[in-house]
């Protein structure tokens, strides 16, 4: 009996993984609903963000481990990322779903990302940095295409991960139909489209649709969306990276939305 409880007990521990890199463990260390089981970290390391925080314990409560920089290279593994003398155990935070969040915001103008078959962690960090950055309210993203547990995202993301929420849905036209449902307007970023977004006026609910740079937004999907939008450029260049298109969009809706 004992032991069936103890074994209970242990598969109800939440799993653990390593976030690396100063900005996205400093946001870890000063957001109270993340749990980090530990800290590893040059004594260096310790020391710099420690005089650049001074006004804050970040590491009360924390179980503080100091490793070499070789010793933090081989417990990073074969990823190629920079930690620069800092990495934390954490667990995942705990989850709103997005039906949860848009009825709790019912009353608000709410401006979101929504992402097709975009897996590549650095872009998809860089994404939310920017989401971050301007204002946008929460990513919706495809849960088995979205790795959630990627250094490589939380290093690009530069802390944004713990500013933001993100959905993972297992089906995104589902998802869509439903935020539709809701007064949402639907904005497909794609290659095509003959609409310039600066032509719109951004006012309302609005979930901003993007796609791989591979294959973009799927037709079916594409079904789902209300408007339809390019980003201008010169004609010698066919499109701009993912993270780089969201950046400019989410700018520019970010100070037409505050004029």
């Amino acid at each position: 009996m004992l032991k069936n409880r103890i074994n209970s007990l242990k598969t109800m521990k939440k799993s653990t993984f390593l976030i690396v890199g100063k900005h996205a463990v400093l946001e870890a260390l000063k957001n109270p609903n993340r749990k980090i089981e530990r800290i590893f970290l040059t004594e260096d390391a310790k020391k710099k963000l420690n005089r650049e925080n001074q006004n804050l314990n970040l590491f009360k409560k924390v179980n503080v481990f100091y490793k070499s920089r070789k010793e933090l290279d081989n417990l990073c593994g074969r990823d190629e990322t920079a930690h620069q003398g800092l990495v934390a155990e954490v667990e995942q935070l705990e989850e709103i779903t997005l039906k949860e969040f848009i009825l709790e915001n019912k009353t608000r103008n709410l401006n979101l990302i929504a992402l097709e078959e975009v897996s590549d962690p650095r872009n998809i960090g860089s994404i939310i940095r920017s989401a971050v950055a301007f204002g946008i309210d929460g990513i919706i993203v495809k849960a088995r295409s979205f790795p959630s547990k990627s250094k490589l995202l939380y290093k690009s993301a530069s802390g944004g991960v713990e500013h933001i929420k993100i959905f993972k849905v297992s089906n995104l036209n589902t998802a869509l139909k439903y935020l539709k449902s809701k007064n949402f307007w639907v904005s497909a970023f794609d290659v095509c489209a003959q609409k310039d977004f600066t032509k719109n006026n951004w006012m309302g609910k609005n979930i901003l649709l993007f796609g791989s740079e591979g294959f973009g937004i799927k037709d079916k999907t594409l079904n789902n969306a209300d408007f339809k939008f390019k980003i201008g450029m010169n004609k010698n260049i066919e499109s701009l990276n993912i993270s780089n298109t969201v950046s400019i969009v989410c700018h520019y809706i970010s100070k037409k939305i505050n004029e």
